[in-house]
């Protein structure tokens, strides 16, 4: 019997030692101190190296944006990659990271988007920086350059060539910080109601026509209108425009334009790659925790990706047999027109370099890579 007594003693002892000492510690909360260093470390701030534990996401308040769009979201390739980022934002965060897409217009007014993102009335945005040139010059040079590069080009250039620091202070000096979130490939070039054959049938045209170039057109005498996708095809039809770009055959038959518009011509250098822009107000940028950061930038690489991937795939062919069969002309830009709207665009760009030192910067840095590019391709 004493023995047995002393027995269960010694267990008391020996597991009240190994409880404090072992298990104790390893279920105990993390101390303020630490906690607080993995806060500053890698925690809402978004600053510095992670040197610490990250939170878990479920440890931190949810988040609940709106995001304003600049395109319907049943236009593949330009409204429908907003959609695809709310779906899988939610996804990658676990329902903690919510940015919910809200249709033109209805947050606020396509032209104010730029603004109320930055004052923080819209959380966030998605569209494309070229529609904020008329603001910053710059910005038409990230979004889609007339005879300009590839996609896999620009991209180079953008993440390797010194083209995300300025596109990211560009926009920082605004209020806004910006994601690349969306590419889509070349585009078909204009709808017109007359055949175009020489550079003077241009003059006189109203043309709906956005960013760089609408500059290169109206040097070639075109009235540039900017109107919503939704509008164009009521702008023919009241015959408010002769004239329009949009996207390319598979998504152009979609909106109708081959009923109005019996010229359809290509190629369309003026797009050679597009993309397209999540735009964020700075401060809840910074607000956000670097894990939560880093999912909505790897949703935006992947909706990059996806765009790409998907305009490649798309099959314009039956679009293309569809538009003849009712009426519609194919026909590719003569050497005469094409030398026009380049000999255009390098003027205008000229120009815009002159006026506009961010402009500037950008343009030179975009033209050096470009030549670097060739001479890399000329060597292989």
């Amino acid at each position: 019997m004493r023995n047995a007594i002393i027995g269960i003693v010694i267990g008391i002892v020996v597991g009240v030692a190994l409880g404090t000492t072992v298990i104790a510690p390893r279920l105990a909360p993390v101390p303020s101190s630490a906690h607080a260093s993995s806060q500053t470390n890698a925690g809402e701030t978004g600053g510095g190296p992670v040197t610490a534990e990250l939170p878990a996401a479920s440890a931190l308040p949810t988040v609940r944006w709106k995001m304003a769009g600049a395109y319907a979201s049943s236009l593949p390739q330009l409204g429908a990659p907003a959609k695809r980022l709310e779906t899988n934002v939610w996804r990658v965060s676990g329902g903690d990271i919510e940015i919910k897409f809200h249709e033109p217009g209805v947050l606020v007014p396509k032209q104010e988007v730029f603004d109320a993102v930055a004052s923080g009335a819209v959380d966030a945005a998605f569209s494309s920086p070229s529609l904020w040139g008329g603001k910053i010059p710059a910005l038409n040079l990230f979004s889609a350059v007339p005879f300009g590069p590839s996609a896999e080009e620009y991209l180079s250039w953008f993440y390797f060539g010194g083209g995300k620091d300025q596109f990211e202070d560009i926009y920082h000096k605004s209020g806004i910080h910006s994601i690349l979130c969306g590419a889509m490939s070349p585009e078909a070039s204009i709808w017109s109601r007359k055949e175009i054959k020489t550079v003077e049938d241009f003059k006189g045209i109203t043309m709906h026509i956005e960013g760089p170039g609408a500059k290169i057109m109206d040097r070639l005498g075109v009235k540039t209108k900017q109107l919503s996708g939704g509008d164009i095809f009521t702008a023919f039809e009241t015959g408010a425009i002769d004239a329009a770009e949009f996207l390319m055959p598979a998504i152009d038959l979609e909106l109708g334009f081959h009923k109005l518009a019996r010229h359809y011509y290509m190629p369309g250098r003026r797009r050679s790659a597009t993309v397209f822009d999540l735009m964020i107000n700075l401060d809840k940028w910074e607000s956000l925790a670097v894990v939560r950061q880093s999912r909505i930038e790897a949703v935006c690489g992947d909706n990059v990706r996806f765009g790409l991937a998907e305009g490649g795939a798309l099959d314009h062919s039956p679009a293309l047999k569809k538009m003849i069969a009712n009426g519609v002309t194919l026909h590719r830009w003569p050497a005469e027109i094409m030398n026009a709207m380049n000999k255009a665009w390098q003027e205008t760009a000229a120009r815009e370099a002159e006026a506009d030192i961010g402009f500037k910067r950008a343009w030179s840095s975009l033209s050096a890579f470009r030549k670097n590019y060739a001479a890399r391709d000329e060597s292989r």
